[in-house]
């Protein structure tokens, strides 16, 4: 089954693909969070097919951010395996949620935890000093992250960085860089399977999908391979930014009726 969706403009789509690879180099996350309202804005998708197509356009982002990550030795291998298991059964769950109905108080919700969330990064330190041992209650910690992650995933296209990286990052004591790394492992698997599944029902544009993900992966690799050098103090708080700006964006959304997913 495929979508129709409007009349498209390619430069838009480029424009987009762009400004999505450069935040998922800069922050970890898969890009989704600019891709999907850009897409409802200035190309005129409906909510549902801009988060599936968004699913689709952040694998190849988020691949091209990883490979900066992993460059520079940014990458914990380990807890972003057992992520991915988790956030591969949580996008299954999320697209599954996403092709009936969305609650709009489930973004609001969502919108406080990420607001609650920036202000901990920008006000607090790490709850640990360090990464701690994989023992069986920090693997089933993961497993819960990776699934939390992937719900919101296949609800929202939005990667799942968004909350992958501050909870390695104030919970898991990872640096900064290396949060956002793995955070980058963990997604691709799950949008590639998110990505199926919505193109079985018609839930996403594979073309447009393709441009702003290939359009994106320059500036991915560019600006990742920059964002590993950042010092931690700024990194974390310009992800705390960026997390209180997608907050504000998803809150808006929220309230305006008509747009829930």
């Amino acid at each position: 089954m495929a979508p129709s969706g409007p009349p498209l403009r390619w430069g838009q789509l480029v424009a987009i693909g762009v400004a999505a690879g450069a935040a998922s180099g800069l922050f970890g996350v898969g890009g989704g969070s600019i891709i999907v309202p850009a897409l409802v804005i200035v190309a005129g998708f409906g909510q549902k097919l801009a988060t599936g197509t968004s699913l689709t356009a952040v694998v190849p982002i988020s691949a091209a951010a990883l490979v900066g990550y992993l460059g520079a030795d940014s990458v914990d291998l380990a807890r972003g395996g057992i992520i991915c298991a988790g956030s591969l059964v949580g996008a299954f769950i999320g697209t599954r949620l996403l092709r009936h109905s969305a609650d709009r108080w489930l973004q609001i919700g969502f919108a406080a935890l990420l607001v609650a969330t920036g202000f901990r990064m920008l006000l607090g330190e790490p709850i640990t000093s360090g990464a701690g041992a994989l023992d069986a209650a920090a693997v089933g910690a993961l497993l819960l992250l990776g699934l939390a992650a992937g719900v919101l995933a296949g609800l929202f296209g939005v990667g799942g960085g968004i909350i992958i990286v501050p909870a390695l990052t104030l919970l898991g004591g990872l640096p900064v860089a290396v949060a956002k790394g793995t955070s980058l492992l963990a997604i691709v698997p799950p949008a590639l399977l998110a990505t199926a599944q919505n193109r079985s029902v018609g839930l996403t544009a594979i073309r447009p999908a393709l441009v702003v993900g290939v359009s994106g992966v320059v500036s991915a690799v560019v600006v990742a391979t920059l964002a590993v050098r950042l010092d931690g103090a700024v990194a974390t708080a310009a992800f705390a930014v960026f997390l209180l700006v997608i907050a504000l964006r998803m809150a808006y959304a929220a309230a305006r009726p008509g747009t829930a997913a």
